[in-house]
């Protein structure tokens, strides 16, 4: 996404789709003028909500129906491979991989959950690729790619017509050690093109080309199994795009995916390695929010992402999200980066329902947008989180500013059943929910700070998202924060960051070696290919060599352990001797920060390298966030409403204020609901929000010290 110059009605447009609503914001460039809006998503077809979105922010820009000519890009947050692994929708798939090893994906890492759980026994859960569809080709190489045994090309052309015999077309290829040597494993790609053309292949040394084969072949053949479903939606988005622009070439309108590195590719570079979107659309809400925190003054702090069927949360610091190698998507672990996202089922349209014993629970079961909470009388039969929101009159009767009006009535009836069950009067029962997903919520933040040795109570959280901010002052008793930030349009801040993130791309090596071994000149030119592999996609995105950035890293650990420490690396022509050792203080810095001790003065525990990564990144021009003076004001409410925040207080009359009211400098005092048009901070007794120069509010509780 190159840097265009500024011109008459160029728009760049970011969209998230969410599972209840699609996010949309847009930028014109030539005015610098914002517009933001909200879609009901659609399940069944997700393009069809991406193009109802792209019409609505166009027809809020002036621009006549159908007339897409001025989109200069549009940068899109997808959850299709994410939700295709969560519901473990996953086609027939076929394995390839070295003779003798064809037990992998079964032997995997021997772990057991939770120690049996509460059983004596485990059953094994059924594998990505059952061992009848997994084929075993001859040749080996070692750990350094050297070729033990040669390429059995006749075993492998047995294989490829066998899958091609079976109906089996999606394949994923990871032959033992080919992270150091890719010979084997492209002579295998040859032959399946040659067998069976129609397969749609994934080989492990271009999706990771690193050690660990069980990790590698995992994250090879989620690759594979996303990569059809995939290609199909953004070929069909890039199409509808062209018809909108009135061109009939597919890809006229430049059309990118969030990855889940913190970066965008363009669609038809995503497509090859489909396995980087597994968390597209909460990378872009994390990145979107650091920006804002960052331009708020705040540069430690946790986003909470709050949606229609999950929360997301992650943190940042010194003004940019965590990134991870060792995530997972539902059951299948991946090892490409992606930023540091806890997700638990606690959105709004999560499930209240009664365990076997009898006792309250909320998710992760959602109903979604179809068929959505009782409230939106589109068939749903469970009460949800925004039932228990609407009997309580936390939220208004309706959603975006009306066009979606909701029925409180099937709400109140749904939350009586539930309270009868439960032997409790309706307002307590529908406050026992909001309880149950705060801690829910409470506990996902824990997850990324008290359990990594980070102190919570030293961020500050910034909630977004349609229903992130509606839980904020209890998540700030619970959790004992300072203070929350909700940005303005917070229902749109992860479409938002997709307008605010580089073209990235990341590539790794594996170099296995001690620190006291290493060749400066050796690992020199082992970064300077890595270099050369990221500019090669960034020259394929378009920008020039000039416009092009490369952030070097490496994994290190100390001699025997089994996970490793990432660190920055100088670039590839500043490493010497003493870069080396300026590389392991960092590391010996960067163990005691996440462990709480090192080695840096044990002259027996010897530091190892493990990977060598280097992110190619192309950067763009962000948005700018404007800054108001301060011009406080007594906020007039625009209605008033019986609201419950405390059931043995029961309802009480409270203000409702309109956010666009508020100017900066001006401070609510709770109890009030400050409405707009996606989302709802329901300001609790005891509470105050103040709104800043950014129109950010910022909610304390009152007397608490900052």
């Amino acid at each position: 996404m190159p840097e265009e110059s500024r011109g008459p009605r160029r728009v760049r447009v970011g969209i998230d789709t969410g599972g209840t609503f699609t996010d949309v914001v847009a930028l014109d460039e030539a005015s610098g003028e914002v517009v933001t809006t909200k879609t009901p998503s659609t399940p069944a077809n997700p393009a069809d909500g991406f193009m109802a979105g792209i019409a609505k922010v166009l027809d809020l820009l002036g621009l006549p129906p159908g007339d897409g000519g001025p989109l200069a890009a549009v940068s899109h947050g997808t959850t299709v491979a994410t939700n295709q692994l969560l519901e473990g929708k996953v086609d027939r798939l076929g394995f390839l991989t070295t003779e003798g090893y064809g037990a992998m994906l079964e032997i995997a890492r021997q772990s057991v959950p939770d120690g049996y759980g509460n059983s004596y026994f485990w059953v094994k859960p059924p594998r990505i690729v059952p061992r009848d569809l997994v084929q075993e080709v001859g040749g080996r190489l070692d750990h350094t790619g050297a070729e033990v045994r040669p390429f059995d090309e006749a075993g492998a052309r047995r294989a490829a017509r066998w899958f091609r015999d079976h109906g089996v077309d999606t394949l994923g290829v990871c032959f033992l050690h080919s992270y150091a040597n890719d010979a084997h494993e492209e002579r295998m790609r040859a032959v399946l093109a040659e067998e069976h053309p129609d397969a749609v292949v994934s080989v492990s040394s271009e999706v990771l080309r690193e050690y660990r084969e069980y990790e590698r072949a995992m994250t090879t053949l989620v690759d594979a199994a996303v990569k059809p479903r995939l290609g199909r939606y953004v070929r069909t988005i890039s199409e509808r795009l062209a018809a909108l622009a009135g061109r009939e070439d597919v890809g006229a309108v430049p059309f990118y995916v969030m990855k889940s590195n913190g970066g965008v590719l363009s669609a038809e570079e995503v497509v090859h390695q489909p396995i980087t979107t597994v968390l597209s659309g909460p990378a872009a809400g994390a990145l979107g929010a650091a920006l804002i925190a960052r331009t708020a003054g705040f540069d430690k702090v946790l986003t909470c992402d709050g949606g229609g069927t999950s929360t997301d949360v992650s943190v940042v610091v010194d003004g940019e999200p965590t990134l991870t190698t060792e995530g997972s998507v539902g059951a299948f672990p991946s090892k490409i980066p992606m930023i540091d996202v806890v997700t638990v089922g606690a959105g709004g349209g999560s499930v209240a329902w009664l365990g076997p014993e009898g006792t309250l629970k909320v998710g992760p079961h959602s109903a979604g947008a179809d068929p959505g909470p009782l409230c939106y009388a589109t068939g749903g039969t469970d009460v949800t989180i925004t039932d228990a929101h609407v009997v309580l009159g936390r939220i208004p009767p309706h959603l975006l500013g009306g066009e979606i009006p909701l029925d409180v009535a099937a709400a109140r009836a749904g939350v009586e059943k539930l309270a009868g069950e439960l032997g409790l009067s309706p307002e307590a029962a529908a406050a026992g929910v909001l309880e149950i997903s705060a801690w829910n919520q409470a506990n996902a933040l824990r997850e990324v700070t008290v359990k990594r040795g980070l102190d919570v109570r030293d961020f500050t959280l910034v909630t977004f998202g349609g229903s992130g901010s509606l839980l904020l002052c209890r998540l700030v008793d619970v959790l004992g924060l300072r203070r929350v930030l909700v940005p303005p349009d917070p229902g749109n801040v992860s479409a938002f960051g997709l307008l605010t993130v580089d073209v990235r791309n990341d590539v790794v090596q594996t170099h296995v070696a001690l620190a006291d071994d290493l060749d400066p000149a050796t690992l020199r030119d082992a970064y300077a290919g890595l270099v050369a592999r990221a500019d090669e996609a960034l020259a394929r995105e378009g920008f020039a060599p000039e416009a092009r950035v490369h952030h070097c890293t490496a994994d290190l650990r100390y001699l025997g352990q089994a996970f490793e420490v990432r660190v920055g690396v100088p670039p590839p022509e500043d490493l010497d001797p003493a870069a080396l050792d300026a590389v392991a203080d960092a590391f010996h810095a960067a163990h005691r920060g996440l462990y709480g001790y090192d080695f840096a003065h044990d002259a027996d525990q010897q530091v190892e390298w493990v990977n060598l990564r280097v992110s190619g990144i192309g950067p763009i021009r962000r948005p700018e966030i404007p800054s108001y003076e301060p011009a406080p004001q007594d906020p007039t409410p625009t209605g008033r409403r019986e609201v419950c925040f405390d059931p043995a207080a029961g309802h009480v009359d409270t203000p409702v204020l309109r956010r666009t009211d508020l100017t900066p400098g001006t401070t609510v005092v709770g109890p009030a609901v400050i409405e707009e048009f996606g989302s709802t901070v329901p300001l609790h007794p005891g509470f105050s929000a103040r709104v800043d120069a950014h129109r950010n509010l910022v909610v304390e509780r009152v007397g608490r010290d900052a």
